[in-house]
């Protein structure tokens, strides 16, 4: 608990009852003060004794009441005096604390307990217990976004996020380490991935305009249970690590769209490579020159439209036949036709995922 959140209740409460108001902890040492020079004094009288009793009681010239969990209070909120208007002074200042620390804690727990979820920390049979203590919904649709910032900056990314999203009973920011950050959001049931996509596009923005700071933000599925955001955590991670070999110019990335690159993705790389083999039995896709490898990919930027690629790449048709005649010689591959084609995208899109090496969850 903060100190310093007693502290401002304490002062204002010094204010409204006209007598010195402090708070002990379970030690007797008054951690909050109306008179300031008293913080860090140290009872003389029996504490355990007396907390444990959860009774407003009186000592050394003071009234105490004791507030904190039930079972065992960690404070007493004090006045001076041990007059007949002391205990109802000290009840309402114990009153006043309890309810701000609950509020304190609960705030704290819950984004402590949302962290655990998202990180698969906490046991599936523990999600719905906690929740219910926390009073947290547990079958609202929630998103998560993944925001990475790929440089070191000492700006405070989480603040700004934060201020972005300050209903902080229904959205979450969470720390996971040096360069990620998630936002567990609160969405309604029917929403689709382009409007996911502008609301991580907002966020992106708003880190460019305000901070200068170039982010990449990857997006899971939208779930409707609590212990399913795990998962969605799982899938903005995949989401970035394959937008980061497949889609290099996207900040944005969304799970949901990922396509036949998910697939490729969760491959075994001795399966990629066995795979590589087979469909290159004539040569080696590395045989395939810078120039070739340009022409096939506006080949399929075309919808293998010779007439239109040879338009695009500002050469003659015949040319252009010429060139894929000769990937079809190289490879035994003839990407004019629509199978071949298929073949040739996923040899190439396999061929970058090797090439990439990325980290896997």
């Amino acid at each position: 608990m903060s100190n310093r959140l007693f502290q401002g209740i304490i002062h204002q409460m010094r204010e409204a009852i006209g007598r010195t108001v402090g708070v002990i902890d379970e030690t007797g040492t008054v951690i909050s003060c109306s008179e300031l020079g008293r913080i860090g004094e140290v009872c003389t009288f029996p504490i355990d004794e007396n907390l444990s009793k959860g009774e407003t009681f009186s000592a050394d010239g003071h009234t105490y009441r004791p507030f904190g969990s039930v079972l065992h209070p960690e404070y007493a909120a004090f006045v001076d005096g041990d007059d007949e208007l002391a205990p109802k002074f000290a009840d309402i200042v114990a009153v006043s604390l309890s309810s701000v620390k609950s509020l304190y804690d609960e705030k704290y727990d819950r984004g402590n307990f949302i962290k655990n979820v998202v990180l698969d920390n906490i046991l599936p049979g523990d999600i719905y217990l906690k929740a219910r203590e926390l009073r947290f919904t547990t079958d609202t649709s929630r998103v998560v976004l993944l925001i990475r910032i790929p440089e070191h900056n000492d700006i405070s990314i989480y603040d700004i996020i934060q201020n972005l999203f300050p209903d902080k009973t229904k959205d979450f920011v969470i720390n996971i380490n040096e360069t990620d950050i998630a936002l567990v959001k609160e969405v309604r049931a029917n929403i689709e991935t382009r409007d996911l996509e502008k609301l991580a596009r907002s966020i992106a923005d708003s880190l460019s305009s305000e901070a200068f700071i170039h982010c990449l933000i990857g997006i899971g599925t939208v779930v409707e249970g609590i212990k399913e955001l795990a998962r969605s955590f799982k899938e903005a991670q995949v989401a970035l690590e394959v937008g980061k070999v497949f889609d290099t110019e996207k900040e944005i990335v969304s799970y949901d769209n990922l396509g036949i690159a998910r697939l490729i993705y969760q491959l075994p790389t001795t399966l990629c490579e066995m795979f590589l083999r087979e469909v290159f039995k004539r040569g080696s896709i590395d045989t395939l020159d810078h120039e070739t490898l340009f022409t096939i990919q506006k080949f399929f930027e075309n919808n293998l439209n010779v007439s239109e690629t040879s338009r695009k790449l500002f050469v003659h048709r015949n040319t252009l036949v010429y060139r894929l005649e000769k990937i079809n010689k190289l490879t035994g591959l003839d990407l004019r036709e629509f199978d071949d084609a298929i073949v040739f995208k996923v040899a190439l899109m396999v061929k970058k995922y090797l090439d990439a090496n990325p980290v896997k969850y």
